[in-house]
């Protein structure tokens, strides 16, 4: 609802605007399936009225894409979670110690 009044809105600033077009990228590809998953998918696109390709695509965003709100409250989660433990003085020396490496060391020999 909101991408529509937007769009409205920029239609009638800028006539010409309608004509352009959205482009998406995607990548093509192809799926090898046994006849009894293919009769299974082109029953369900039929009874759906899609694709079977539309079906597998929204099954793979179902199944390996997380939920925009899920993604969210993990971030949410996340963000400021090491702020309760964070009281050091001099972040440096902390880093380097949490390193625990000769890096420099080996090449300063160099």
């Amino acid at each position: 609802m909101l991408l529509d009044a937007q769009a409205r809105s920029i239609r009638k600033r800028h006539p010409i605007a309608h004509w352009r077009c959205i482009l998406y990228i995607v990548r093509r590809t192809q799926l090898y399936l046994d006849d009894e998953l293919w009769q299974a998918l082109h029953d369900r696109a039929r009874s759906e009225q899609t694709t079977i390709s539309e079906l597998v695509r929204r099954a793979a965003r179902e199944r390996y894409l997380v939920d925009l709100e899920q993604r969210r409250k993990a971030m949410e989660a996340f963000v400021g979670s090491a702020k309760k433990n964070w009281n050091f003085e001099n972040t440096e020396s902390y880093l380097r110690g949490m390193r625990r490496s000769s890096r420099m060391q080996r090449l300063n020999k160099a």
